[in-house]
């Protein structure tokens, strides 16, 4: 009896498995381009371990549940301000889905979001680039 394993044929070869933390890399790469999403988010212990560390994690945020035909994924992360969160939450999901499912083959039978922070990106970053002209027009203007 022939066996099918993650959407391919088990053809006398051998079977086919992906890792976990392959599908959590591919999750997060994908939620992270998403246009409102300023950040992924581990929870506050695990951020400042990512920030003191200075080490980047494509899967940071992400939990999977991968079986042989079938993931599930969690994704927690912070959206910018002003953003409809509903909107930038179905467009994590579609992203996900779509990327999981085209480079492995799994069917994705849930994305779950949690947007656990909302960030003001668009008034650090003015606030940063007027105390960066500040300091090199001197002191006086």
């Amino acid at each position: 009896m022939e066996e099918t394993i993650v959407g391919y044929e088990n053809s006398g070869l051998g079977k086919i498995r992906i890792a976990p933390e392959v599908v959590g890399i591919i999750a997060g790469l994908a939620a992270a381009e998403v246009d409102g999403v300023t950040g992924m988010s581990t929870g506050f212990v695990g951020d400042l371990v990512d920030r003191f560390g200075r080490r980047k994690n494509p899967s940071r945020g992400v939990q999977v549940e991968v079986g042989e035909k079938e993931a599930a994924v969690d994704v927690s992360v912070t959206v910018e301000y002003g953003r409809s969160i509903r909107t930038v939450a179905e467009d994590i999901q579609q992203s996900v889905k779509r990327a999981i499912e085209s480079m492995t083959g799994l069917s994705v039978v849930e994305v779950n979001v949690h947007v656990v922070d909302v960030t003001f990106q668009k008034e650090t970053e003015s606030t940063d680039k007027e105390e960066r002209e500040e300091t090199k027009s001197g002191r006086v203007r």
